[in-house]
């Protein structure tokens, strides 16, 4: 991120916390609020914790994975060198099962990646260890629909894509406000670095950028759709959304003409759910956009969604004066 935030902001106005979270600043009003976008850079995988002796690699998940969504695809172990080996996470064939295991679910504690290697001593000579990453394989595409896109970690690519797209449209353009375009770690396992890009800031409004859950594929109740505009959380398992501040981006939305839609989520948070509770109180909300099959290898998006909610949260930081944000803080 930082080679793209260079284009809009100088060397000087790019910072790193403590975990390894990036901030880049640009200010508009050296006087005015500081609105903070963050979208994490992590995404769910796994980390090598065995190297068996016939050289199968066993593994802790990073994140919140179902386990019926992991068998037999392909992976990408990833050594402290920096090379990077591909494998899959074994299955047995159905010919195998014996009934009562075709009826249970898979469990992480049974599954191992195979790397193709011989034995153990293969695998370590490769440079392989415990601790070593793992992440899913899958290559990024268009689908039928060249609107609707394919890929892995668009939790939370896409999210980095949009603080990143909107500070290029702000390069040029005047705000009120100072700006903090972050780029966090270790979302997928607490919030940890908004909590500490929160406390490096200090902002006065909170956004944060990140997928939502579509509801518009069979076994769902069709209220949020791909193609219909960003989602705004009402409510999430971290952080019940600042009203006055929800309120307001969807007045700039109307005034915008940006479709929106409402949401939100029983369980399961965003980084919004950790900076909200920096010093004295931040207020914040989730700012999502609707994704099908999120925490798997293969989540898919439309592109719709992702162009309005550039716009969308454009015009809103244009529009947070210190005015406006004292008014939706304290009135």
């Amino acid at each position: 991120m930082e080679r793209e935030f260079l284009e809009v902001v100088s060397k000087e106005e790019i910072s790193y916390d403590g975990l390894g979270s990036i901030i880049a600043r640009k200010t508009g009003d050296p006087a005015g609020p500081k609105i903070m976008l963050a979208g994490h850079m992590d995404e769910i995988g796994m980390i090598v914790t065995k190297i068996t002796d016939e050289g199968f690699l066993k593994f802790q998940t990073i994140g919140g994975w179902w386990s019926q969504v992991m068998l037999a695809q392909q992976y990408t172990v990833t050594t402290v060198e920096g090379k990077t080996y591909e494998g899959v996470i074994g299955s047995k064939p159905p010919h195998l099962l014996k009934p009562e295991e075709a009826k249970a679910a898979a469990t992480i504690d049974d599954m191992f990646l195979d790397i193709g290697v011989k034995n153990k001593e293969e695998a370590e000579n490769l440079g392989i260890r415990v601790g070593d990453m793992i992440c899913p394989k899958i290559a990024f595409r268009p689908l039928a629909n060249p609107d609707y896109l394919l890929g892995k970690a668009l939790d939370n690519r896409l999210g980095c894509a949009i603080v990143l797209e909107v500070f290029k449209r702000l390069k040029d353009e005047t705000h009120p406000n100072i700006a903090y375009g972050v780029g966090t770690v270790q979302e997928e396992v607490g919030l940890r670095g908004a909590r500490t890009s929160g406390y490096a800031i200090e902002p006065d409004i909170c956004f944060a950028i990140d997928v939502g859950i579509a509801k518009d594929t069979p076994g769902t109740d069709m209220s949020i759709k791909l193609g219909a505009g960003p989602c705004l959380l009402v409510y999430d398992g971290a952080l019940i959304g600042h009203v006055a501040l929800r309120e307001k981006v969807i007045e700039i939305a109307k005034e915008e003409n940006i479709p929106y839609q409402l949401d939100y989520l029983r369980r399961g948070g965003t980084d919004a759910g950790a900076v909200h509770l920096t010093h004295s109180g931040v207020p914040a909300m989730s700012f999502c956009i609707a994704t099908r099959y999120i925490h798997s290898h293969t989540s898919i998006v439309h592109k719709d969604d992702y162009e309005n909610a550039i716009r969308l949260m454009t015009a809103v930081i244009k529009k947070l004066d210190r005015k406006t944000v004292d008014a939706i803080t304290y009135d």
